[in-house]
């Protein structure tokens, strides 16, 4: 089913093209963006569900991956259902006020995820090199300062995005070539120059996703470095494998997240199909990988669902 006729778009509605190209295969590609929201769901609602039942793994590690969680929960229901009602129903429509309440989400969210990733990052780092004063470093009151100040941070600087595009008028054409509401392929509808409101989200997103992404990685080195020296090779090994699973799951979000950023301002010779189908995957992925990496991966908490379920841990 194709989007109705833009003579016939309400002055308060949007139509969401969904992936340019490929709307024969719309139906088809819904499918594993299903099974994955499905996963990304089920996933971090049991890290929730065991992390608030067992006292024992009332840590900062784990506290900050019931925040990622929460993050991970909002950011992907925000946008798939929607999606699949595009891609199974042909429900292009938007009302605009719902178009903006979607992009905050997705903006504001995302620069949580980027921030949780650090102070998970940060965590390993006091664990590994400083072990004997992790519990005094990283307590409870400080964990649920970084916690709050990540939170106020994306959403102090995020809310001025709906705001923005609110007070911009819009010409006839209504038609986002997106499978959701990004800021910048609304920004393109509207009638007048937007420059100040395009340099304000540049900046915002460039400031969170560099200074983040250099501080995160720069954890990891350090991270790497210390592990590195640990006497035991078995622990060595153990340490890697972990850090290097982690370090899979950040690049993939920093990859797809800034490809989608940069593609949007910069790469107008991408194929529109490419570009949109990777700005889902930012979307998609990290919320499908993280409860298996820092979930399924982590004994604590594999041990606790399998006991849950009454199989024997060996």
């Amino acid at each position: 089913m194709g989007p109705a006729n833009e003579s016939q778009v309400s002055p308060n509605t949007f139509l969401l093209m969904g992936i340019p190209g490929l709307e024969h295969l719309h139906v088809w590609i819904g499918i594993p963006f299903c099974s994955m929201y499905a996963v990304a769901v089920v996933g971090n609602v049991t890290i929730l569900a065991v992390v608030r039942a067992e006292r024992s793994l009332h840590e900062p590690m784990f506290l900050f991956l019931c925040m990622l969680s929460v993050t991970d929960l909002v950011l992907s229901s925000s946008t798939l259902p929607r999606m699949l009602c595009l891609f199974w129903l042909g429900a292009h429509d938007i009302a605009f006020d719902a178009c903006l309440a979607q992009m905050f989400f997705i903006h504001s969210f995302s620069a949580l995820e980027s921030g949780f990733f650090l102070a998970m990052a940060i965590d390993r780092f006091v664990a590994i090199c400083a072990p004997l004063r992790h519990a005094t470093i990283l307590t409870h009151s400080r964990v649920a300062k970084m916690g709050a100040v990540v939170v106020l941070r994306g959403v102090v600087l995020f809310s001025p995005h709906p705001i923005l595009l609110k007070q911009l008028p819009y010409c006839r054409t209504r038609v986002i070539a997106h499978t959701y509401c990004e800021f910048m392929a609304v920004v393109k509808l509207a009638c007048v120059d937007a420059g100040v409101t395009k340099r304000y989200s540049l900046g915002a997103a460039l400031g969170i996703g560099f200074c983040d992404c250099v501080l995160t990685a720069f954890s990891y080195v350090l991270i790497l470095r210390a592990v590195f020296r640990l006497p035991s090779k078995e622990a060595s090994f153990k340490a890697l494998g972990t850090c290097g699973s982690h370090v899979c799951v950040i690049f993939v979000f920093y990859s797809t997240s800034g490809f989608t950023f940069l593609t949007h301002r910069f790469g107008h010779s991408v194929a529109p199909h490419i570009h949109i189908f990777i700005a889902n995957m930012y979307l998609l992925v990290p919320p499908f990988l993280n409860p298996i990496v820092y979930g399924i991966r982590t004994k604590k908490i594999r041990d606790h669902v399998l006991s849950s379920l009454r199989i024997k841990v060996s």
